[in-house]
C-alpha cells in the first residue's frame, strides 16, 4: 500500500513544470503561514507570507500568489497538483 502512496506522489510532482509557482503552506488552528517557491525549489519571496484562517485571509493569500505569478511570469491557474 506505502508503494501506491509514493507512486501517486511522484506522478503529481512530475507534473509541475516550469510555470508552475509551488506554494507551501503550515495550516494552524487560527493564522497560516506560506512560502513560494519555483519548479527548483528556489525561493520567490522576500518573506513568507502569514494570513489568518479567515475568508480575507484567504483573499489574502490569493493576492499575494497572483503577485507573485505576475512579478515572475508563472501563468498557472492558482490550485493544487
Amino acid at each position: 500500500m506505502k508503494f501506491k502512496q509514493t507512486e501517486g506522489q511522484n506522478q503529481r510532482i512530475e507534473r509541475i513544470s516550469t510555470s508552475h509557482l509551488v506554494v507551501g503552506i503550515d495550516i494552524a488552528k487560527e493564522t497560516h503561514v506560506a512560502q513560494a517557491t519555483n519548479y527548483r525549489g528556489i525561493v520567490l519571496s522576500n518573506r513568507h507570507l502569514s494570513f489568518n484562517n479567515t475568508v480575507e485571509g484567504f483573499e489574502k493569500l490569493q493576492r499575494w500568489v497572483e503577485g507573485l505569478q505576475k512579478k515572475h511570469r508563472l501563468n498557472s491557474p492558482f490550485g493544487i497538483i
